[in-house]
């Protein structure tokens, strides 16, 4: 895995005001929002590969930083999102990125005209996850690949029927993520999940077992953070984090154990 610590967009000579952090969606450049978004880019440093040469779908796109990664490898990158604002902001911020404005259910773009689909970290906010998976399979060419991102609703939502996320409509495990894309039509080539690494289990045992819980403590009481949580959260990289497949022979944690689900899904040809 390559460290990716200073990946994220280059804001060093860019004016284009960030978007708001709502909590809907994670934005790069926030010491207190690192973790989350870390965690997020994980999934594009892992499977950016998959992109390369070929015309990429971000379904979902949000702040852009994603599709602006996606840009450096292929040859073509459409973003689409529901959010006028954050259509706005990409076009501004990434002009590398073709974006448009539309519903998920009903995407702008006609059918087999996209060699890749990347949906990282938005189908849990979305009320017809099935229908936005038949839509998926039908822009993609024969061939082509669905990559996708989720929380682990076990991990994320522990014991509870209601997400934890006033954002997220259903939130998945790995048994019902793998039915959703196999009922749209996809055949799964990987099923894998994603875990804490080393340094990550440490900052858990140094924060009283949890660096997560300890994160969301401190963000809901409304007060200033520790300098010592600040400092912790801002030191995160993409490499402090462990991709795991399922069936690989070496993993030693279920992928029921892990925080997120990644998933490679085709359209058969």
């Amino acid at each position: 895995m390559t460290d990716t610590a200073s990946a994220g967009p280059d804001t060093s000579t860019n004016t284009v005001d960030p978007l708001p952090l709502t909590g809907e969606r994670t934005v790069p450049g926030i010491a207190e929002e690192n973790y989350w978004f870390r965690r997020h880019e994980i999934a594009y440093t892992e499977l950016l590969d998959r992109c390369a040469g070929k015309t990429v779908l971000e379904a979902g796109s949000g702040e852009g930083y994603g599709a602006n990664m996606i840009a450096d490898v292929a040859t073509k990158v459409i973003g689409v999102d529901y959010d006028a604002s954050a259509v706005e902001h990409v076009r501004a911020r990434y002009p590398h990125v073709e974006m448009r404005q539309g519903n998920l259910a009903e995407l702008p773009l006609t059918d087999e005209s996209v060699d890749v689909v990347v949906n990282f970290q938005v189908i849990e906010h979305l009320w017809d996850q099935s229908q936005f998976l038949r839509e998926c399979l039908r822009v993609l060419r024969p061939g082509g690949e669905l990559l996708i991102s989720t929380p682990n609703r076990i991990t994320f939502s522990p014991g509870r029927d209601t997400p934890l996320n006033p954002f997220h409509t259903r939130e998945l495990n790995a048994a019902e993520l793998t039915e959703l894309l196999i009922d749209a039509g996809f055949e799964i080539t990987l099923t894998a999940g994603i875990h804490h690494g080393p340094a990550l289990k440490a900052l858990d045992a140094k924060h009283g077992g949890s660096f997560i819980d300890a994160q969301i403590e401190r963000a809901l009481a409304g007060q200033p953070w520790p300098a010592d949580l600040t400092a912790d959260v801002a030191s995160v990289t993409t490499d402090d984090f462990v991709l795991i497949a399922q069936e690989a022979p070496q993993a030693r944690e279920s992928i029921d154990a892990s925080l997120d689900l990644v998933a490679i899904a085709v359209k058969p040809q």
